[in-house]
């Protein structure tokens, strides 16, 4: 068995990759909708901390989570873009590689905002309604889904569009110097590949599921989570290739 190398150009490492992070994707998914909606814990003044009547629970949650991760140096690699500004320093060493990402800073692909407001936007779609009070523990699986879902968005825009540039530089840079965004987006889009992804989706969905004993546990319609990754996925990781390309330094 080859080991799928984490920092490579190549398009068909790079598919691998983002394919193994399917797989967290839908399990975290899975794991949030044992519980309600609880829409509470998205409202700002309704977290239960004194003192915080402009943010949700979630917020608190993620931003104290993120503070954690940035000590332990979570956010130094490119695809781990942070929901919060102002986060600690990093407190230990990391030895990173040399990555073949030619930004200023990494956060200038950040869709963390967007990938946040659509995903407290299915919530409703994929989760029971109501409220079972399970409040920590429906920001917990927020957060762990947030986050692999921000990796994967993120490690495929920069890494994909980096892949896709240096197979035909010239013709990237004619359209980017030219900011031609209908042409660079068309120059990215591959509708057999992203309708592979779809299929293969709906089919993880299915086996992980299928053993699932209803009698405890809440199921997903895989057409849901197709959904999800077909007009939110897909499209939020073609969008950060758009601005990957953009502000590519040259």
């Amino acid at each position: 068995m080859h080991e799928i190398p984490v920092y490579s150009t190549d398009l068909t490492w790079i598919a691998l990759r983002l394919e193994g992070l399917e797989e967290t994707i839908i399990y975290h998914l899975i794991e949030r909708i044992q519980f309600c909606n609880n829409s509470a814990v998205y409202e700002a003044g309704k977290s239960g901390f004194e003192g915080e009547a402009s943010r949700s629970l979630l917020d608190i949650r993620l931003m104290y989570h993120e503070s954690m991760d940035a000590r332990f140096g979570r956010f130094e690699v490119p695809e781990e873009r942070p929901f919060n500004a102002n986060l600690p320093h990093v407190m230990r060493k990391v030895n990173l590689p040399d990555y073949p990402i030619h930004l200023e800073d990494f956060d200038t692909v950040n869709l963390t905002n967007k990938i946040k407001q659509t995903y407290i936007a299915i919530l409703p779609v994929i989760c029971r309604s109501g409220d079972d009070g399970q409040y920590g523990s429906s920001v917990e699986h927020d957060v762990y889904t947030l986050q692999a879902i921000s990796r994967r968005i993120h490690y495929g825009a920069l890494f994909v569009a980096e892949s896709k540039y240096i197979t035909d530089p010239g013709r990237f840079d004619v359209l980017i110097d030219s900011n031609d965004t209908d042409k660079i987006m068309e120059a990215l889009t591959r509708k057999e590949v992203e309708e592979k992804i779809i299929r293969r989706i709906r089919e993880k969905v299915e086996i992980a599921q299928s053993k699932a004993n209803r009698d405890i546990r809440i199921l997903i319609d895989p057409e849901t989570i197709v959904g999800f990754y077909r007009d939110t996925i897909i499209p939020l990781t073609k969008e950060g290739e758009l601005l990957y390309l953009l502000n590519r330094k040259r």
